[in-house]
């Protein structure tokens, strides 16, 4: 195991910048993903870390030696991709071990590490099979166990599965968080899917045009987004955004809405009255029977899910998303009224989108 830091990483092709100065610590052992959306450049930093990637600038250190001219091999990295990767004529007992095999490892310690890795991996009946011969969660859990038998210092995960259906991702979710508390290797994982960061992940770290917005635990990006960008990428579903200007900050502080609601707000934000700003309202914060700012507008949509019914209602001239208990009766075209508490609308400046 490792510790991996990034000193002001930047990228560019050509006259294009796409990483910007970029400065990370992971500590030892410890699982950061990072997520962003498409184009943000996410994967681009994980392979530079993996030395499949040229650095333009700056400094990438694993266990506190600069590897920047080393090698993927000579990094002691594994890496873990979207697409299996795994050779069609090979058992799954020699697609583990190969690379162990490339270098020069003797039969015996391979078969005792492949082992070791199938039990961890629950594929210990599988090693004679084929890849063909698997499903797409056991080649998944084949290429894990693949880097697994290298006994790497850093596991790189690039959006491991986002070629699974929605059933076998929450299943490979688990298994992935079970092996690094098994296995305990410093871990560093690509994903557009923030709830895949937010189970998985010690710490997340979210970029955006090549920058980092910010980091921290699930919970504290959660509860305390640093800005307008960070506050709708975390969370789901997404974070309902509504201008207004605040009034009465002498007294009870509000921010009135386009449509003249009210919309109470704690009194230690740092506004000003007659300032312009964005609230943000969660949908799940939107409660029907709670009590607070009364919020009315006309249902539009109506998504049971089961436990929970997603409602879209009108509200200041915006669509605005609520989650509601999924026993409570909706119906689209008619009026709903939700309420929310004051210690739970998150305020933010208009122009500058950072949280007040």
């Amino acid at each position: 195991m490792a510790s991996v830091e990034l000193q002001n990483i930047r990228k560019a092709y050509g006259a294009l910048n796409v990483i910007h100065d970029v400065s990370l610590s992971i500590e030892d052992g410890e699982f950061i993903a990072l997520v962003g959306p498409s184009g943000c450049g996410k994967s681009t930093l994980l392979r530079m870390i993996a030395g499949l990637e040229e650095i333009t600038d700056g400094d990438v250190l694993i266990g506190g030696e600069v590897v920047n001219g080393l090698t993927p091999r000579e990094r002691n990295i594994a890496m873990v991709f979207q697409s299996y990767a795994l050779y069609p004529h090979m058992t799954v007992a020699q697609n583990m071990g190969f690379n162990l095999k490339l270098s020069g490892e003797p039969r015996p310690v391979i078969e005792q590490r492949v082992g070791e890795a199938a039990r961890m991996l629950d594929l210990t009946t599988l090693l004679d099979r084929k890849p063909a011969q698997l499903s797409g969660g056991q080649r998944q859990r084949v290429a894990m166990g693949r880097a697994v038998v290298r006994n790497p210092a850093v596991f790189l995960f690039d959006e491991p599965l986002s070629n699974l259906d929605a059933k076998l991702r929450v299943q490979m979710r688990s298994e992935i968080k079970a092996l690094h508390q098994k296995v305990q290797t410093t871990s560093v994982y690509v994903t557009h899917d923030q709830i895949e960061a937010m189970t998985l992940a010690d710490r997340i770290v979210v970029l955006n045009q090549g920058r980092i917005e910010q980091q921290g635990t699930p919970l504290e990006l959660y509860r305390q987004p640093a800005n307008l960008f960070v506050a709708g990428f975390i969370g789901s579903p997404a974070m309902n955004f509504l201008k207004g200007t605040v009034e009465g900050v002498d007294g009870s502080p509000a921010v009135r809405l386009k449509d003249g609601t009210l919309v109470q707000i704690r009194m230690e934000r740092r506004v000003t009255s007659g300032q312009a700003v964005t609230i943000g309202l969660r949908p799940e914060h939107l409660d029907p029977s709670g009590t607070g700012s009364p919020l009315t507008g006309q249902t539009m949509l109506v998504e049971p899910t089961g436990a929970q019914t997603h409602v879209l209602f009108e509200l200041a001239g915006e669509q605005v998303t609520a989650v509601v208990d999924g026993e409570l009766p909706m119906k689209y075209g008619a009026p709903l009224k939700v309420a929310v508490n004051a210690d739970q609308v998150y305020v933010f400046d208009r122009e500058s989108g950072l949280s007040l």
